[in-house]
């Protein structure tokens, strides 16, 4: 590993705080630790994809059925937004309680109601109210939990722990297709069972992991704290794999936002097969890919103190695998894809995670810097909805739209170029 990753505290990223003690990284991880992210990632991912993917848009479509692409665009992005604001402001907050586990905690269970809320309702303004309220609560538990590798991870076991989060992301994804696909004739139900999943996997968390609390920084105004989230990004390193991070979870959210309805308009599926089954199929295919290169990827890149190799290659092997569909529109092409997808996008994550928690602009406040770095994957979800409708109603179809999502890839392989702070 390189030397040059190791960064010490800078307390000047808020002006007159203290870097607090003993926020430096841990001697060892502690026992337990890595299948326990995996499952609180898991649970996560589970219920992102299963409302995101299968049963936000099947309810949207039983709504107005005319108007699916837009209407989708509109709740999808307006509940970005508060995934953007409450993730950083939650990351801050947990830095200012100098805890982790009572925000999992919370944010876990509140999820339960969230859910509860958003299968209940059947007007358009109301499925965006719930569905935002959800991202709202998921963010406070994704900023607490983010934090974690930071806080009691040291470097050299940043690459197996960011694999152990990144394990989170495939299998949830195959639950939460599966998941969903079972419910689409109970919406509610499905709903509720998906909250049900991060509350347990909260529970767990917080009753199996012991946290010592972190002294608590010197107060700091909330106008300058509020400042300090955009002066982590005039750190050169930090900004650059923002704008990395950024380009490829808006090219692949361009895509996989509408991929239910890709698979309704755009695909030639077999004879008797339904969108939401082909999900349930294309998304393990995809997730036993996106797990090997995840567990792969991140060993490795452990192993050869490597990480720009790792990010830059698997957001070209992401760029190349949206060519495919778009060329050739067929159900094995789409499995093609699949394969080809969840191995770019899962070594890039990642890496990535390892790689940024080796840049961050100030060990005191990681919550609030990683808070920030989450905007790079909730700010592109305001922007994917928006700009995939745009594309598809302007041009007539989905091709395009695939073009577009390879393009943002291939500049988000090579925004980690300039990073010089990591090899």
């Amino acid at each position: 590993m390189a030397l040059s990753a190791q960064r010490g505290p800078r307390p000047d990223a808020v002006p007159g705080a203290t870097t607090p003690a003993g926020t430096t990284a841990p001697a060892a991880t502690p026992r337990g630790l890595l299948p326990l992210l995996t499952l609180g990632n898991t649970a996560m991912y589970t219920l992102y994809i299963g409302v995101g993917g299968v049963l936000l848009p099947l309810q949207i479509e039983h709504i107005d059925k005319a108007d699916k692409v837009a209407l989708l665009g509109v709740v999808s992005g307006v509940s970005a937004i508060f995934a953007t604001l409450f993730n950083p402001v939650a990351g801050a907050l947990s830095d200012r309680s100098g805890r982790r586990n009572p925000w999992i905690l919370w944010g876990g269970l509140a999820s339960v109601g969230a859910m509860a809320l958003l299968g209940s309702v059947q007007t358009v303004l109301l499925v965006t109210i719930a569905w935002c309220l959800g991202q709202a609560t998921m963010n406070v538990f994704q900023a607490a939990i983010t934090s974690v590798v930071p806080d009691r991870v040291p470097l050299s076991g940043r690459g197996r722990a960011s694999a152990a989060v990144g394990l989170g992301m495939p299998v949830g994804s195959t639950l939460g297709a599966v998941l969903g696909a079972a419910f689409t004739d109970h919406l509610g139900t499905g709903y509720l069972v998906l909250g049900a999943f991060v509350a347990v996997a909260a529970v767990l968390f917080t009753a199996c992991t012991r946290e010592e609390k972190r002294p608590a920084p010197e107060p700091v105004p909330w106008k300058r704290q509020a400042a300090a989230f955009m002066n982590a990004l005039r750190d050169h390193d930090f900004k650059w794999a923002f704008i990395g991070r950024a380009l490829l979870v808006l090219g692949y959210f361009c895509v996989f936002g509408y991929q239910l309805y890709i698979l309704d308009d755009h695909i030639s599926l077999p004879k008797g097969m339904e969108p939401a089954d082909a999900v349930a199929i294309l998304t393990p295919v995809s997730s036993v890919a996106m797990a090997v290169a995840t567990l792969v990827g991140g060993v490795l890149s452990d192993r050869l103190g490597r990480r720009k190799l790792f990010v830059g290659v698997s957001a070209l092997v992401s760029a190349l695998s949206l060519l495919i569909p778009a060329l050739c529109p067929t159900w094995p092409a789409m499995l093609v894809f699949a394969v080809l997808n969840g191995l770019g996008f899962g070594c890039f994550m990642a890496v990535d995670n390892a790689l940024v928690t080796m840049i961050l602009p100030s060990d005191g406040d990681a919550a609030r810097d990683l808070g920030v770095l989450n905007m790079a994957s909730a700010g592109p979800q305001i922007l994917a909805p928006f700009v995939s409708s745009v594309i598809v109603s302007a041009c007539g179809g989905y091709t395009s739209l695939f073009f577009v999502g390879a393009a943002l890839s291939v500049l988000g392989a090579l925004a980690v170029r300039p990073i010089r702070g990591v090899r």
